[in-house]
């Protein structure tokens, strides 16, 4: 195996970590709701979850793998090393919010982290300014989709169920949130591991391995088998976050703010628009929580969580640009 062949494979393991960062980071996204209203444990919650997170392979197509691997830089100036400091950029950011219990955005992370290693070989040159132009208009409105949408779905099941046997209901919502949790994570699972997707292509593409832009099968099976996996390892931390931090949700809620979420990612999804699935839910969550009364939403929390949002691509992008940068100097690579 050739020292080139060798780098390939490390760099397409670390990009698989990072997808497995990626689920662990966002299980919370995915579970949050159903562990916070009691209709799973935990440990089933991420099962679920992991589940459909494999399982939409069969359902999306490869549009953001696309858009991340030749739709935002100029695949003609990217080299191996320019994605691995990027990876390691990406994944250094995860873990640091990872660790303080912050649901930042690990799709905003390897955008970020990709774009500055980019930069630190390229100059801003690099950057195809038309791929950016949805994914910046959607850091608002995903979140702002999931808001609104959220919203009027608790005021429309409550017109609905307006009087009706509380026990009745909780019984139906709960059954209900079994389906609006599976299909969040599908949308997840469809969403974000797309991103690796398009990361792990780009290698191969820059790497001489393959001679036009493609997404091969076994790239694509990898990439949601490592969020699936990371998915199980869960992000207990974040999940309290999300969970029971911004606003106390019943069953009737979490079906009503994952349902939301979902058609966001969806959305997205078939734009092509890598979105960020930790903005969308927090949106949808604050939205169902704020039908009652403003106050119902902890907006502190949330403040807090839009501060991670606005540092998460900047910051990934300076990590990913000082990795780059100490490698360029260690190994003289270019």
């Amino acid at each position: 195996m050739t020292v080139g062949i060798f780098l390939v494979v490390v760099i397409i393991g670390i990009a698989l970590a990072f997808d497995f960062t990626n689920g662990m980071h966002d299980a919370a996204n995915s579970v949050s709701t159903v562990v916070s209203t009691g209709v799973l444990s935990p440990k089933l919650a991420v099962l679920w979850a992991a589940f459909f997170n494999f399982i939409a392979f069969a359902i999306f197509g490869t549009t953001v793998a696309h858009t991340i691997g030749n739709g935002m830089i100029d695949i003609s100036t990217v080299t191996p090393y320019v994605i691995l400091a990027g990876l390691i950029g990406a994944i250094s950011w995860n873990l640091i919010t990872w660790y303080f219990g912050i649901p930042s955005s690990s799709s905003h992370a390897i955008i970020g982290g990709y774009a500055g290693a980019a930069i630190a070989h390229g100059g801003f040159g690099v950057i195809v300014a038309k791929g950016w132009y949805l994914t910046i208009i959607f850091i608002v409105l995903a979140p702002l989709i999931g808001l609104i949408v959220g919203y009027l779905l608790k005021i429309l099941t409550s017109w609905i169920l307006y009087r009706r046997d509380l026990v009745k209901v909780n019984k139906a919502a709960r059954v209900l949130q079994l389906f609006s949790a599976a299909t969040f994570s599908l949308g997840h699972g469809g969403n974000d591991a797309q991103k690796t997707m398009g990361i792990i292509s780009g290698l191969l593409f820059t790497s001489g391995l393959i001679t036009k832009f493609e997404i091969p099968l076994w790239v694509v099976l990898s990439a949601h088998g490592a969020i699936a996996l990371g998915t199980l390892t869960g992000g207990w931390r974040i999940i309290k976050t999300m969970g029971q931090k911004i606003t106390k949700l019943r069953p009737i809620d979490g079906f009503c703010a994952e349902t939301a979420a979902a058609s966001s990612i969806f959305l997205s999804t078939g734009l092509g628009v890598p979105v960020s699935t930790t903005h969308v839910i927090t949106g949808a969550i604050a939205g169902v929580g704020s039908v009652n009364r403003l106050s119902a939403v902890r907006w502190t929390v949330t403040i807090n969580i839009v501060w991670a949002w606005l540092l998460t691509i900047p910051a990934s992008a300076l990590i990913a640009g000082l990795v780059f940068t100490l490698v360029k100097l260690i190994f003289g690579v270019s």
